[in-house]
Parts: C-alpha cells; structure tokens; sequence
C-alpha cells in the first residue's frame, strides 16, 4: 500500500474491508466504494468542489434533530427514497402502489367513524370533498377491518404540525373498513405546498434549478394483520406540480380525479377511490410507523 495510485486506490480500500464482516457489509460497501471513486473520476472532482460537499453535510446535521432529518429530505430531492420504495416495495400481486411516508405523519390521530369530517378549522375559499372507496385484496374481495390513517395539508399548505393557528390533529384521522371494505371521510381539497427549503435541502435545490413544490395530495396508511401494509399518497389530477414534482413521487395509479359532488350533495367535490393489499408473507407484516 505504499504506491497508491488513482487507478489502484479503489482496489486497496476494498481490500481492507475485513474477511470477518458479515456478507451484506461487504456487498454495500465494495459497491459504495466503487461508484464513488468512479463518480470522482468521471467529473474530475477538484478539492475545493470534494470541501464543499463535505461542508454541505455539516450544515445538513447541524439543522437536523429529532423532528427534522435533512438527510431524508436530501435523498428524497435526488429521488433516492422513492427508489428505495419501489425497490422494497415491488408490486407482485397486482396491490396498490406504495410511495413516500413524508415528514408529517402523526401518531395516534382521532379514531373517527366512516363518514366523518377531518375538518377542525375552516378556510375561507376552501373545497370540501367526500373521499370514499373500497379496500380489497389482491382477488378483488372486499377486506374489512382495515385500519386507514389519512392526513392531508391546510388550504393555506401547513400541516398542523407547522402551524401553531391550527388545532391538533387538523385534517387527520383513522378509519377502519365495513363489512363491504368500504372507507368515507370528508377532507378540503390539498393544496401544494413547497417542501423545507430553508436548509442544505434548499441549496441543493438551488445547485439543481429545481422548484421545491409538491403536488396536492392525500397522505393514506393502510394495516391490517396478514396483509402487507400500504403507505401512499392520493394526488389531485388537476393539481400544478404532477409533472415536476419535487421528490419525484407522483406514479400515474395514485391519480385520482375530484369531481363535482351531486346537487343536494353535503361537500363541494367528491373523489373515489380504491386500493388493494396483498397477503404479507410470514413473518415480514409491516408495522405502522
């Protein structure tokens, strides 16, 4: 190891990973290895360039804490946390389409019966809409007893977790299927909303030429014992932001169309909309988070 050279130096740092780690280790790691110094070598990397990006990475944990991980939002601006996803979470059976958990999710949300409002706080020029549909399985039977948490931003595009003027658990709530598997509630119609971009995340953004915005969507968690549990995002096919979405989670099945409610009908819009879950293999059941 006395003569390291650029084009011998990936060779000699993968041999010093130890015979006794276990397997996975090393396949991580002599990958890891490998494409980063490829990655070097291919831009030319200079050191000014190699300090700032270690830079970077200070300032991303120097801003994060127990209720903010600017690393997952990092990896989520490069699309790396919905490739995890798909990766994890490959669709076998014909099930719905997983997607991104997001920062927003909370714990415990009122436990609400079908049918009911989300809604704690009014917005002026807000549309309310009736968001229904079926939970089925991988045959197409109805499944019941399915627990469902949704949760969705404000009109003004805070989470209540953001906004200190919006009561606790606002446009939250969990839900369980009926006999049929069917689900209803009443929400407002999400609104777009920028992701934090007031840290590493935002110079990145920056470095990108990249906007920061999210579609409109519906945050849904479903879970049930001896199905495979489903995190997913319902999106408002006439919202801005489907095509240039900021963490490149939109996929084409989560699409959902908000039609005008019936006269005489108790909200502005309603959307329908159905999923469905796969057995779980043994042992591999999905905890809510």
């Amino acid at each position: 190891m006395r003569n390291v050279t650029k084009d011998n130096i990936t060779e000699l740092v993968t041999k010093a990973l130890s015979k006794d780690i276990p397997p996975r280790n090393r396949q991580i790691m002599t990958s890891l290895i490998r494409h980063m110094h490829d990655f070097c070598r291919e831009v030319d990397l200079t050191f000014e360039e190699w300090l700032a990006a270690c830079e970077f990475m200070r300032r991303a944990g120097d801003i994060s804490d127990e209720k903010r991980n600017e690393f997952i939002l990092i990896s989520d601006i490069l699309g790396v946390e919905v490739l995890v996803d798909m990766l994890d979470h490959r669709v076998t059976e014909g099930e719905s389409e997983s997607t991104v958990l997001g920062p927003f999710y909370r714990e415990n949300p009122p436990v609400l019966p079908k049918g009911a409002s989300i809604i704690k706080k009014h917005f002026e020029n807000s549309q309310t809409v009736r968001v229904s549909g079926r939970v089925l399985d991988t045959a197409g039977k109805p499944i019941e007893g399915v627990t469902i948490d949704v949760w969705e931003d404000a009109p003004n595009g805070l989470y209540d977790l953001q906004d200190p003027e919006q009561p606790a658990y606002n446009l939250r709530g969990r839900f369980t299927t009926d006999a049929q598997g069917e689900y209803a509630f009443v929400a407002v119609r999400p609104e777009p909303y920028p992701i934090p971009y007031d840290g590493a995340g935002g110079e990145l953004l920056n470095y990108m030429g990249h906007h920061p915005w999210r579609p409109g969507h519906i945050h849904f968690m479903l879970f049930k014992d001896g199905y495979q549990s489903l995190i997913s995002q319902i999106y408002d096919a006439d919202t801005k932001y489907l095509d240039s979405d900021s963490v490149f989670a939109v996929k084409e099945s989560l699409i959902g169309k908000l039609n005008k409610a019936p006269s005489g009908a108790d909200t502005d819009l309603v959307l329908v909309f159905d999923f469905r879950l796969k057995r779980a293999a043994a042992k591999t059941l999905i905890a809510a988070e």
